[in-house]
């Protein structure tokens, strides 16, 4: 048996393109300050990542301060699915997408939104 210690501020890193990316969608919505990352139930394969511009965290939220113009806030009941996460922005000739690159998703559906995990 072994036992593995979790740091919230360890548990997702955003490239510099996701960070210039969410702080310029920030900016652009009145009374937003921050970004809410978290995951839910639902599609085919399980779960889905859910984003969110908010202007405070929720109770249980862990604040992480990705850049001087960043705030990103997790959910805690969400921090072990998203623990290791790299989120990156990413563009493909005309096509620009968040992209989640989780390592504890063993799946994923074939439209690619949503994933599932083995516990």
């Amino acid at each position: 048996m072994t036992v593995q210690t979790f740091i919230p501020d360890q548990s997702i890193t955003l490239t510099p393109a996701a960070i210039k990316h969410m702080a310029a969608e920030v900016s652009k919505q009145d009374g937003a300050s921050a970004v809410r990352i978290s995951v839910k139930p639902s599609g085919c394969s399980g779960f889905m990542y859910d984003m969110e511009l908010v202007s405070a965290p929720q109770t249980d939220d862990i604040t992480i301060q990705a850049a001087d113009n960043l705030t990103v806030y997790l959910a805690q009941d969400s921090l072990t699915i998203l623990q290791g996460t790299e989120l990156d922005y990413v563009k493909q000739g005309l096509n620009s997408i968040l992209q989640f690159r989780n390592p504890n998703a063993t799946s994923e559906c074939g439209c690619g939104e949503s994933f599932s995990v083995t516990k």
